[in-house]
């Protein structure tokens, strides 16, 4: 996973990818790690053109303003530069695989 380290590296990151999921964490965090993780493990086996990177909220202040981002961990998934879905800290892997697959599948086919 590609690890961001600006502001701007993640705008470019949502503008360079058709396909992109932002994991936002924080330092310190258990629940962070653990679903990220999982998640990397669901977007590698089931949406494999989807690019997914993290960025750290105590890294990058300005993610908490421009995004909205209030707890960590927090995901935001992308399709065309728009975002589709928001979820976080507790999340069900199978409901957002369901949710994933059919606008990925009619993106990419």
């Amino acid at each position: 996973m590609e690890k961001l380290n600006s502001l701007q590296e993640v705008e470019n990151f949502i503008e360079n990818n058709p396909a992109a999921l932002l994991y936002i964490s924080a330092p310190s965090c258990n629940v962070c790690d653990i679903l990220k993780e999982r998640i990397e493990n669901v977007l590698g086996e089931r949406f494999p053109k989807m690019k997914m990177a993290e960025a750290n909220v105590a890294e990058i202040p300005e993610l908490s303003a421009k995004f909205n981002v209030f707890s960590a961990p927090t995901f935001m998934i992308y399709f065309d530069k728009k975002e589709f879905a928001r979820e976080g800290r507790n999340v069900g892997l199978y409901p957002l695989s369901e949710k994933l697959e059919k606008i990925y599948n009619l993106f990419f086919n």
